[in-house]
């Protein structure tokens, strides 16, 4: 299975593009005002302009209002939502759109109910829990993924190209998400770092095939 590859936090043209060579398969545009790597609707349009068939532009929100969230299908047709903050089930099925949901990791916390809760999403981002709303580049315990999760899982919470492979062993993810393992500044990518990362990813999908057992 080749793991899934998204580039979040993105504000720049040519950062877009950094991450459509490398081979990312979705780019994150983070909606949301009080994060450094905010954009507005309308720059998130212009970003996504750019992105070529295939590759997803994922629009994160953060208790966001409806309406917020409607101009934001409106204006980004092929859009994946990608909720993040206390949004309840019923609030991210209700666009009729396709989403994924942000799940903070902590131990205690029981993401096989949480993803019971949410069966029409997407998949489930797996997030370190820190104060405020995103994973704030850190790294959760991978251990508290229990087996049989009824989803498809993002792994995400401060990822990077040397911890990466770890974590795809460790969690078997069907993507990763990485932000501030591929900045030179906070909403700076740096094209290297998104070139190695996504070579790191791929060259992990091999080795975790080649130790596959066979039929």
């Amino acid at each position: 299975m080749r793991t899934r590859i998204k580039i979040c936090g993105l504000t720049r043209e040519v950062d877009v593009d950094a991450a459509v060579a490398a081979g990312a398969d979705a780019i994150g545009l983070v909606l949301y005002a009080h994060s450094p790597r905010a954009v507005s609707l309308e720059r998130a349009a212009v970003l996504a302009r750019r992105l070529p068939a295939f590759v997803t532009p994922v629009a994160l929100f953060v208790n966001a209002t409806r309406a917020e969230v409607e101009a934001a299908c409106a204006a980004l047709p092929a859009v994946l939502l990608q909720f993040h903050g206390d949004e309840m089930p019923t609030d991210c099925a209700s666009y009729g759109r396709p989403y994924v949901r942000a799940a903070r990791m902590t131990r205690g916390f029981d993401l096989l109910d949480f993803a019971r809760q949410y069966a029409d999403a997407q998949g489930l981002v797996l997030d370190a829990h820190v104060q405020g709303y995103g994973g704030g580049g850190k790294v959760f315990d991978w251990s508290l993924v229990p087996h049989g999760v009824p989803h498809r899982l993002v792994l995400s919470g401060g990822l990077n190209a040397v911890n990466v492979t770890d974590g795809m062993v460790k969690v078997r993810p069907w993507a990763v998400d990485v932000s501030s393992g591929v900045e030179s500044a906070k909403g700076i990518k740096d094209a290297a770092a998104i070139r190695r990362f996504c070579q790191v990813v791929r060259e992990a999908d091999a080795r975790i095939a080649a130790h596959a057992p066979t039929s």
